[in-house]
């Protein structure tokens, strides 16, 4: 780990005496989410929940000591590939629990479907509130490794609390993820259900525009802690994007600015605060999604440029707070400069592992942004998007668009070869490892 840290303090450096700053652009508010279904089916529940209509789909350490022999080890050594299975620490509950694992169990690990996905499979005409027992015999056959709350999910304090306290209780071992998009502002699934009694906060741009990170700080502690106290352990937030593009239609205000040095201040700050109330963070949307005029809800994106201009730029929020963050989410835009190719970075060996993981040093998770958005789901089936995400170095599955099929689909490649038991086995342990970190394996 220090190793990784005097690597980053080297880069980080480095790109601050090679590059001038990317410069900052006033940028409109925007509102990201896509329109509203207009009809939604009752959920059957013990309180028979009426139904508000359908939101859409999306909107969007344990360091081990490093002795000085390893500190002068060669660069050969520190760039290895990620690909290799890590040792697990010995004497864990990560490792316990990963010998007792079955093969399933393990695929299980790589997935967050919607509640929703979870009864309802691909259909976004049903919204769950309480768990029933179908829901809990379909947690039987697909033993996920979390669930991802959307606003029509939400109906009181008390329904949400129940349905989080619930879902946990059905996991002896290792819990599962809980997560929501809480970002403030425009994105803030629960702040803005407008059933809890939560004061949102402005769009994170206007926080940044005030020059403090304190502010940012406390924003976010103050998130995490109504996360908390509703049941969640995760929060798909802070947005670390650089908002440069003044026709982003996707980020513009959702990211703390348009100077990468002041940005990665901000998202530091807010990882911070998310700590502080208890819950795990995620910073989004690597390698950066602020430069973009299409938005990957609904399509393909291209970002055009080389992986040294995203240094200077895009990529400064992510190294920033790369050592403190538990997640990193992936943003489905295409980097042709880099990878030579347009496929999406969450599908890209070459963004993922050879950049991320082996250039940056990145040990943590890495998880996908949804899996249903255009700009995979239009040109990859739910399975090959699975499949490809993993063999890149994805960890975490977020919400592909068919939950059963998709679960299946990675199983039978694992037992299969297409997907190796080393690149299985490295991201479920360090799922179990984060978990560990935060209480979540009982044993």
């Amino acid at each position: 780990m220090k190793t990784k840290k005097l690597r980053l303090a080297l880069l980080s450096a480095l790109i601050a005496l090679t590059f001038p700053s990317c410069g900052g652009r006033a940028i409109p508010e925007t509102d990201i989410e896509p329109p509203a279904l207009t009809s939604a089916a009752e959920v059957t529940s013990p309180a028979e929940a009426e139904i508000s209509p359908a939101e859409t789909s999306e909107s969007k350490p344990e360091a081990e000591a490093v002795s000085a022999a390893e500190e002068s080890s060669s660069t050969a050594e520190e760039a290895a590939s990620s690909t290799a299975e890590p040792e697990p620490k010995t004497g864990s509950k990560a490792e316990a629990v990963f010998e007792k694992l079955s093969l399933r169990e393990k695929v299980g690990q790589l997935f967050i479907f919607r509640f929703d996905g979870m009864l309802y499979n691909d259909s976004f005409e049903h919204w769950v509130r309480y768990l029933d027992d179908d829901f809990r015999s379909r947690v039987e056959k697909y033993p996920i490794g979390g669930f991802l709350t959307m606003g029509a999910n939400i109906s009181s304090p008390e329904q949400l609390k129940e349905m989080n306290r619930a879902v946990t209780e059905m996991y002896p071992t290792v819990k599962p993820f809980i997560c929501t998009d809480e970002e403030g502002g425009d994105v803030a699934r629960l702040a803005n259900s407008g059933v809890l009694g939560i004061s949102s906060f402005p769009n994170m741009g206007y926080i940044g525009a005030g020059g403090d990170p304190e502010k940012a700080f406390e924003a976010y502690s103050t998130i995490g802690g109504y996360l908390k106290e509703y049941g969640f352990n995760l929060d798909l937030a802070p947005v670390a994007d650089v908002n440069t593009n003044p026709n982003n239609i996707v980020i513009g205000q959702r990211a703390f600015g348009s100077d990468p040095e002041t940005a990665s201040h901000f998202v530091s700050r807010a990882v911070d605060g998310l700590h502080e109330g208890g819950v795990m963070s995620c910073l989004k949307h690597f390698p950066g999604h602020g430069d973009t005029a299409a938005d990957s809800h609904y399509g393909a994106v291209t970002v055009d440029k080389t992986w040294e201009e995203m240094l200077q730029c895009e990529l400064i929020p992510f190294i920033g707070s790369m050592d403190k963050t538990d997640m990193i989410m992936t943003a489905h835009i295409a980097v042709p400069k880099v990878t030579g190719d347009d496929t999406p970075a969450s599908l890209s060996y070459t963004l993922l592992t050879e950049k991320l993981r082996n250039e940056l040093g990145y040990e943590g998770v890495i998880i996908t942004d949804s899996l249903g958005m255009g700009a995979v789901s239009k040109y990859y089936s739910s399975e090959e998007c699975c499949i490809a995400a993993i063999n890149a170095g994805v960890d975490l599955l977020l919400k592909p668009v068919h939950s059963y099929e998709s679960f299946e689909a990675v199983l039978k490649a694992a037992e299969e070869g297409e997907i190796s038991e080393e690149r299985i086995n490295e991201s479920v342990m360090r799922i179990l490892r984060l978990k560990e970190k935060y209480g979540m394996l009982n044993i």
